[in-house]
């Protein structure tokens, strides 16, 4: 229903590799989720899917670990995996979520052919930081975005605090752009 009222492509997170056959049915790209990463039973059922698969860096994982996780589906037939950047665990909990690595961003576009995600959102963990972390993102060559959005945040069941309005979402679309073109880059 989703798709078909907006256009739009699905993606949803898979948690069970008892599960990859019922989502892959509606879902257009599996999602790993940064807590499995490195849930090689998933990663081998996801591999044998043939479906797009969005895999989230955990959040005390290498660039290493995730590479190899992204090897491991590679290895077991899926060759369309995007590699996530959402954060890792920080010691600075007070004022951040978690530490978006930025660094990452381009690291892992010279250490593999595969599309980088930033998701920012996650990444902070705090709504007004969000615009400024997708636009370092941008500029580092993120391949795609996730940003979390909503009518409403403060009534949100999840992800309120880090989801932008719909205003802020269509504002910073067009800062997207714009900082798109001034590092040479189209979207």
């Amino acid at each position: 229903e989703a798709r078909e009222a907006t256009g739009l492509p699905v993606v949803t997170e898979v948690m069970s590799p008892t599960k990859v056959a019922l989502v892959a049915v509606y879902a257009d790209v599996l999602q790993i989720g940064a807590r499995n990463m490195q849930n090689y039973d998933l990663l081998n059922a996801v591999g044998q899917a043939q479906k797009p698969v969005l895999l989230k860096r955990g959040m005390s994982a290498t660039l290493e670990d995730l590479l190899m996780a992204a090897e491991y589906i590679l290895r077991h037939g899926n060759t369309q995996v995007m590699l996530c950047e959402r954060g890792v665990r920080t010691f600075d909990t007070k004022y951040t979520r978690n530490t978006f690595d930025v660094n990452a961003i381009p690291l892992l576009k010279e250490l593999s052919h595969l599309p980088v995600i930033a998701d920012p959102s996650h990444g902070i963990g705090i709504r007004r930081h969000v615009l400024p972390i997708t636009l370092s993102s941008v500029a580092a060559g993120a391949d795609g975005l996730i940003i979390e959005t909503h009518p409403d945040p403060d009534k949100a069941v999840s992800d309120g605090p880090q989801s932008l309005t719909l205003p802020q979402f269509a504002d910073l679309m067009n800062r997207v752009r714009r900082m798109a073109s001034a590092v040479g880059r189209s979207c």
